[in-house]
């Protein structure tokens, strides 16, 4: 058998001699070797005090003396024993040591630095003695260099190996351990049914953890490859630990290699915490919240968007590296914006907060085109707690209710001001217009439609818009103010109001706008009766002019020469519309629909007050040819001026048609008819016209009473807008006895 050389680099002090064996000889020379590394081993863990010498300090000893025995043993002469040396440093407790036991011969030639090397040949025994090769050059084979990085892993308990030294096997050479020395120390452990705690962290694990430190440097991917490589390796030793008992786990084993999480979490926490130093572009931002959120969600992003292109090949699938560095991104953000939130914030703080949750945060990054494949957006849950969300929400919808009340009302005010000053409306494509419309109304739709995107609640946006209902009612009295003073401008005024109250209409009746039902009819109440006001203002001034001419319909001139009577009225409703020619177009339009109807409804009512007396046919049948003639007069002058009102045209060509029948038969069809298509009509009505015919008898009336009330059973879904109603009759104008 070859003997053992044994050389120890600089790191060897002087104090580490007192921990060698001095009672005797040796019987193995591995007892010796076993000796010796515990000593490094204390002295590693001690260091007391230990000084580097220079090449004269040091001794080499030469005459290992054997045991005779030994060399029997071994099959060697102990001639063999004297080509193993150890170099050991020379101190005074060394030489101490020494003293009767072993020679000086020789130093160094070559003096030793911090960084030497612990040199060991080992001789196998197995098939050397038999070969031919020498076993010098054998020896060279077997030679291990370990740096000082692996001094803590000599630190396990070496077991007693019983079997001969021809049957030992060659260890794996120092390159090798550093890759696989963890297995092998697996072995030996379970081989001897005995679990060691390791106390210190292995090699693989510290270079694992510098690996994922520096994970997202580009230039440490292939680092980070071969770290993980090496921890995630299954195999036997992976499935024997699953038997032991987890507190006994060395660090290095499968099981204590799931720390690799709280690794991860680590680096996570520690980018959130230095975003700012690494994201500039949030500098921009007005308040330091906005710039540490912004820092925060952009590192999230770029991190994963890292992860995702980069760090995922790196592990193994079943790791699921991108969602779990999506979760700890997303509890670290999480945990942050928490605390924010539970701050003190004000409104455009709330804002920035609320706009990462609901918008920034779901878009750009949970469903960001390369990162929503690999990420599991439903097992991260919400970033605030419901408490924390509903209060910011709360805040937010508080500020932007009062924001709507605030410009609606101080809209108004300026727009009453300018009434009271006595300024004027300015004209627009030759209309008069004003901007109250124009000045709150976007303002409340971009509100409602941010509150509505923001906080995701239709019931939010209907809340929001009951202030336009508060609003509008508060315009309809100071328009009413207004007409009571009867300013000198007032028609301008009106007439730029009228485009207002159009607006606004418009704005409420779109079914797109989240009104709530209630609000929504409120709304329209209330513009409608905004409207009237106009409308009466102007329409009430004409009827007062046109009043004396409406008298003359229906009586004894009007029969006589009712053709200069309709003309002589005609003419002056052409005169005082007139003045509806600077009113904007659509506005114009239905004012004169608005006067259309009302002189219809005039007409008709002169007729109903019975003062002219139809007693035969062939005045019956002239009346019913004047009506008509009336009525087409009527409908041209409207026609002409923009009226669309077409419906209205029937419905005095109907009413003649009731003077011109003589059959009880015809008679009560056409009314059975009339009372039809017009619903609105009441019995009182229809017999106020009836008595113009004073040939009728008591039982003809009769008759058609009874046919009337039959008729109106029947519904009918096609009617015409509502006019009969509009018509006031006196009850002292029937002269008839009732049926019954």
């Amino acid at each position: 058998m070859n003997c053992f050389k044994y050389v120890f680099s600089s790191f060897l002090g002087i104090e580490s001699v007192n921990y060698l064996p001095v009672n005797g000889g040796l019987t193995e020379p591995s007892d010796f070797i076993k000796n010796i590394l515990i000593c490094v081993l204390k002295m590693n863990e001690g260091r007391m005090g230990v000084e580097r010498h220079e090449e004269e300090d040091l001794e080499v000893v030469e005459d290992i003396k054997c045991d005779e025995g030994l060399a029997v043993r071994l099959g060697k002469p102990k001639a063999e024993c004297q080509k193993h040396k150890l170099k050991i440093p020379k101190t005074n407790k060394m030489k101490n040591f020494l003293k009767g036991k072993f020679k000086r011969k020789s130093k160094f030639e070559a003096p030793l630095t911090p960084t030497a090397l612990l040199e060991v040949d080992f001789d196998t025994t197995e098939g050397i003695a038999d070969s031919s090769v020498d076993p010098e050059e054998e020896c060279q084979k077997h030679k291990i260099k370990i740096s000082d990085k692996m001094k803590n892993v000599f630190s396990m308990r070496w077991q007693r190996n019983t079997k001969p030294c021809e049957t030992q096997s060659v260890g794996l050479d120092f390159i090798g351990n550093l890759n696989e020395n963890h297995l092998e120390a697996e072995d030996r452990l379970f081989g001897s049914n005995e679990v060691a705690k390791a106390e210190d962290e292995s090699h693989e694990i510290l270079r694992l953890k510098m690996a994922i430190h520096d994970s997202f440097n580009e230039d440490n991917q292939e680092t980070l490859k071969s770290a993980l490589a090496s921890i995630f390796q299954e195999g036997t030793q992976g499935r024997c630990w699953n038997e032991v008992v987890v507190d006994e786990h060395p660090i290095w084993s499968p099981m204590k290699c799931r720390q690799i999480k709280t690794l991860l979490k680590i680096v996570v926490e520690e980018r959130m915490k230095t975003a700012e130093k690494r994201e500039n572009k949030a500098d921009q931002l007005s308040t330091s919240l906005k710039r540490e959120v912004c820092r925060m969600g952009k590192q999230v992003q770029k991190d994963l968007l890292r992860v995702v292109r980069n760090l995922r090949e790196c592990y193994p699938p079943e790791f699921d590296i991108c969602r779990t560095y999506a979760r700890l991104y997303h509890q670290t953000f999480s945990t942050r914006l928490q605390e924010l939130a539970r701050s003190s914030v004000d409104f455009e703080d709330c804002l920035y907060i609320l706009s990462w949750i609901v918008d920034y945060y779901p878009k750009n990054i949970l469903k960001h085109k390369e990162l929503e494949e690999h990420i599991n957006n439903s097992s991260l849950g919400p970033l605030l707690p419901e408490e924390d969300l509903t209060r910011l929400e709360e805040q937010y919808f508080s500020y932007k209710e009062n924001e709507v009340r605030k410009w609606l009302f101080t809209a108004l005010e300026k727009e009453v001001k300018k009434w009271s000053d006595g300024f004027e409306p300015e004209i627009m494509d030759g209309y008069y217009f004003s901007n109250l419309a124009a000045d709150v109304l976007p303002l409340v739709d971009i509100t409602v439609s941010d509150v509505k995107a923001l906080l995701g609640s239709e019931s939010k946006a209907w809340c929001l818009l009951t202030q336009l209902d508060s609003f509008l009612t508060s315009y309809k009295t100071s328009l009413e103010k207004l007409v009571k003073r009867k300013p000198k401008n007032i028609p301008k005024i009106l007439s730029a109001n009228l485009v207002d109250i159009h607006h606004f209409r418009d704005y409420v009746q779109r079914p797109e706008h989240l009104f709530s039902e209630d609000t929504r009819t409120a709304c329209l109440s209330t513009l409608a009766d905004l409207k009237n006001i106009c409308h009466k203002y102007f329409l009430s001034r004409i009827h007062t002019e046109l009043k004396p001419l409406y008298r003359k319909l229906w009586t004894q001139a009007w029969f006589a020469g009712h053709c200069e009577v309709v003309e002589e009225l005609m003419k002056a409703l052409e005169d005082n519309m007139d003045q509806f020619k600077e009113l904007k177009p659509v506005c114009r339009e239905e004012l004169l629909a608005e006067l259309h109807i009302e002189v219809t409804v005039e007409y008709v009512r002169r007729m109903m007050k019975r003062k002219l007396k139809l007693k035969d046919k062939e005045q019956q049948e002239a009346a019913a040819e004047f009506i008509c003639h009336d009525n087409s007069k009527i409908c041209s002058v409207f026609a002409k001026v923009g009226s669309k009102e077409e419906w209205l045209c029937q419905i005095l060509p109907k009413l003649s048609e009731i003077l011109r029948l003589q059959d009880l038969g015809s008679l009560q069809l056409e009314i059975a008819t009339l009372a039809r298509d017009y619903p609105d009509i009441s019995e009182q009505q229809i017999l106020a016209v009836l008595n113009l015919k004073t040939n009728l008898s008591s039982s003809d009336l009769c008759s058609i009473e009874v046919c009337l009330s039959e008729n109106r059973s029947r519904p009918n879904t096609e009617s015409s807008p509502a006019f009969f109603s509009k018509v006031l009759v006196k009850q002292d104008t029937l002269c008839y006895n009732s049926c019954n």
